[in-house]
């Protein structure tokens, strides 16, 4: 028997509703069947001729025996008609069941293909079209994040030995100049001078490679945590501008520091200055020679905007969509000036997010320009 009715309708239901209608609507047709048959066979018995009832004799236990047998023939009609509603409701029911655990099991047996990589992709039967997307949608997601781990992964450990190799060269320029020192005990103050500024700027690049090499091991079993508090936002770029007034001076260029009325926030002071320094140290290091930097800061509505700009190379649109990856480096030669851990950017889109902020940039053959916009309160 066919019991396989689809449902028209124009709205999307969930496949539990789709089946439980379905056993709704088979019920009814049941019904209606029973009913028409019970119709049937009672009009059949009132036309039938019921003389013979008053011809029985009462007078014996016989003849009552003779009257239940009237009676029950009378019935049995309806206790068949009975029999069939319930064998059919009793099917009706096994079927939707049938269907119900079918669906389960092909679920379930889908959900271990999500990480079977020899299965491309997962094929339901029709009714299970909008799990089967879902589905689909976690199996490419999934690979997906595998994938990125898995590059993630290979790039760190390139960045910690690239790290490791370039310890080396200023530890060696160190070692060979503070050798120079001691062993010359009577060195002219002019040269003992050269060679000590030398050996302290070595010393300097060493601590920022160590540096990095530490926010690498930090990186993945660090969780940021943040520690509001009013903060004036104009003040703290102030600060960090000054701390790199020496650097500018020596690459002969220079900040202009663009702000309204002091603005204040709710925020980590802490957290925010490594974002801004970060983003200050990359437009001093990736802008052309003697020119000049510019940071704004203004209100929008309920926002702040602090934008850095600086006239430099342009940055290619494949490595705009990359630039906030953690371990992703703008400059591949590992050049002293430019070369990091490549992990800067993508802490500070952490950082800004977990302020309920964003942070985005744009580059053409003018000026690249990073934008961060904060709320207020």
């Amino acid at each position: 028997m066919g019991w396989g009715i689809k449902l028209k309708n124009k709205k999307k239901r969930s496949l539990l509703s789709k089946i439980f209608m379905q056993f709704l609507l088979r019920e009814l047709i049941i019904m209606i069947i029973v009913a028409l048959i019970l119709g049937v066979t009672s009009w059949i018995i009132l036309k039938s001729d019921f003389n013979w009832l008053y011809n029985i004799n009462y007078d014996t236990y016989s003849k009552a025996i003779e009257l239940f047998n009237v009676v029950f023939n009378g019935f049995t009609p309806f206790l068949i008609i009975f029999l069939i509603w319930l064998i059919l409701s009793i099917i009706n029911i096994y079927l939707t069941l049938k269907k119900v655990f079918s669906y389960m099991n092909t679920i379930i047996l889908s959900v271990d293909k999500l990480y079977d990589k020899n299965v491309e992709y997962i094929n339901l039967p029709a009714e299970l079209d909008n799990v089967e997307k879902k589905l689909n949608h976690l199996k490419s997601e999934s690979e997906k994040n595998e994938r990125l781990a898995k590059e993630s992964e290979e790039k760190k450990d390139n960045l910690i030995v690239y790290l490791a190799h370039d310890i080396k060269t200023p530890l060696t320029s160190m070692i060979g100049y503070l050798s120079l020192l001691d062993e010359i005990d009577d060195m002219p103050l002019k040269q003992r001078k050269k060679y000590t500024s030398v050996a302290l700027n070595k010393s300097y690049k060493l601590e920022e490679l160590i540096n990095e090499l530490f926010d690498i091991a930090r990186f993945n079993s660090e969780h940021i945590i943040l520690e509001k508090e009013e903060l004036k936002l104009n003040l703290m770029l102030e600060q960090i501008i000054d701390d790199f007034y020496p650097v500018l001076n020596e690459l002969g260029k220079n900040i202009k520091f663009n702000t309204e009325e002091n603005i204040i926030i709710m925020a980590d002071p802490d957290k925010l200055s490594r974002v801004f320094n970060n983003l200050i140290k990359n437009a001093i290091n990736y802008s052309k020679e003697e020119s000049e930097i510019m940071i704004n800061v203004k209100k929008e509505e309920s926002n702040v905007l602090v934008e850095v700009k600086n006239v430099g190379k342009q940055i290619s649109q494949e490595k705009l969509n990359k630039i906030f990856e953690k371990f992703y480096r703008l400059d591949s030669s590992r050049n002293s000036n430019t070369g990091g851990s490549g992990l800067g950017l993508a802490i500070a889109k952490d950082i800004i997010e977990l302020h309920n902020g964003t942070i985005t940039a744009q580059s053409d053959k003018n000026e690249t320009i990073f934008k961060v916009i904060l709320p207020i309160s």
